[in-house]
């Protein structure tokens, strides 16, 4: 593990699994950017960085990763549901394997919807899951895929069982479809999470149709969505959402994105970390409270920090990236997520990401506005090297993983000296 210093304040990461090269005639150059978004001290659930003292653990030198199956066909979201501590591991091609802790073993699948399911493109397939906060006693999920003609759908589901977790196809309520606003089957998002506030935050790229999409809070393409799923036919929309008495979709919470392929919402701080797929240059982190709404990130004014398409460009009224990386360390970020656990209790609070292109693993923690403690990992996870990183999740405890697009999965573990 190396320290890395701030790039002028700012570090901006770029998301997985999105195209990074730029289109004929565009361009970016440098120019100013607005200032990072203000937040509460990350770490510790006081407020400060967790450390060893009261455990007697020996230092912390470095990580290693503990290989755990390689069963899952280019996964996509590794996450844990309350109530069980089973681990869920989600493949492009239109399953959900459960891996049970207890036996160490991959059961029969939860559910299998390949037969609706689109994965022919990069970029496509069954792409994200969210358990629902009473999932332990109503047993609905979420699911976010791609169809058989590239159009995007947000379905609900439920299980007949929770031990084994098996739910039938045939539950589903579908809450939206939308085709794709261009030939490109690029770009689609794809994460579900739950915030603190019970409402399903959704992620949608731009469809790869930034000069009509980006700076559009009118279409749910390239915004992230706040949905009220239990209330309103399919969904209600949250009374204080931004856009719920006009100027933009009612869904919309925030938009300025181009692919935000992860994101993820600690619960210690409620802040919101989305990290956004850069085209020609730059890959960028944001991080945002929940209890504001609004934003607007950027894109297709800025990529990262620099102006895209014409210098001295009007950032007023944008939310700056609080981390960003150029196109000499990688290509496109796979965003991760806030370290939780008990084991690492150095990083609590630390936000993890990668580079799907070049195996970059870094981590932050964010406090007072900027991103501080900035950490490079990419030697211990020497293992998955150029294997691409296709997906960050934790477990009931917090505990982190990743998952590799060739279908590994790993368990992340400290090593002491």
């Amino acid at each position: 593990m190396k320290t890395i210093r701030p790039l002028g304040g700012m570090l901006v990461v770029a998301l997985a699994l999105a195209a990074c090269g730029g289109s004929a005639g565009d361009t970016t150059t440098t120019s100013s950017a607005p200032d990072p978004p203000s937040g509460a001290t990350d770490g510790g659930t006081d407020g400060t960085t967790a450390t060893t003292a009261d455990r007697d653990l020996a230092p912390l030198v470095g990580l290693r990763l503990e290989r755990m199956t390689e069963d899952i066909p280019r996964p996509t979201m590794i996450l844990s549901a309350p109530g069980d501590d089973f681990l869920y591991f989600v493949d492009q091609l239109g399953t959900i394997r459960v891996f049970d802790t207890a036996d160490n073993n991959l059961p029969d699948r939860m559910i299998n919807i390949r037969d609706i399911v689109g994965a022919a493109g990069i970029e496509q397939g069954l792409l994200g899951m969210a358990f629902h906060p009473g999932y332990a006693d109503n047993g609905r999920f979420f699911l976010y895929y791609t169809d058989k003609a590239g159009s995007r759908t947000l379905a609900e589901y439920t299980v007949s069982s929770h031990d084994p977790p098996i739910a039938d196809p045939g539950s589903a309520r579908v809450l939206f479809t939308r085709p794709q606003p261009t030939d490109e089957p690029r770009h689609y998002g794809g994460m579900l999470k739950f915030g603190p506030d019970g409402y399903l935050y959704v992620t949608l790229g731009d469809g790869a149709a930034a000069s009509v999409n980006g700076q559009d809070p009118g279409t749910i393409f390239g915004a992230i969505l706040r949905l009220d799923v239990d209330g309103g036919d399919p969904y209600g929309i949250p009374p204080d959402n931004p856009f719920v008495n006009g100027g933009g979709a009612p869904e919309v919470w925030a938009y300025g994105l181009r692919n935000p392929w992860r994101f993820d919402i600690d619960p210690i701080t409620e802040l919101l970390y989305v990290a956004d797929v850069g085209q020609a240059a730059l890959e960028e982190v944001n991080v945002v409270p929940l209890d504001g709404g609004g934003y607007n990130f950027g894109w297709d004014i800025l990529e990262g920090s620099r102006c895209f398409r014409q210098p001295g460009c009007d950032v007023s009224g944008l939310t700056a990236g609080v981390v960003e990386y150029d196109h000499s360390e990688g290509c496109s970020i796979t965003g991760g997520v806030v370290y939780r656990g008990d084991l690492i209790p150095e990083l609590q609070g630390h936000y993890f990401y990668s580079d799907w292109c070049t195996g970059l693993v870094r981590s932050f923690l964010f406090g007072d506005g900027q991103a501080t403690d900035q950490r490079d990992w990419t030697g211990d996870f020497a293992e998955v090297g150029l294997a691409q990183i296709n997906v960050w999740g934790v477990d009931s405890g917090g505990e982190m993983y990743v998952g590799t697009f060739d279908g590994v999965i790993y368990r992340v573990l400290p090593v002491r000296g």
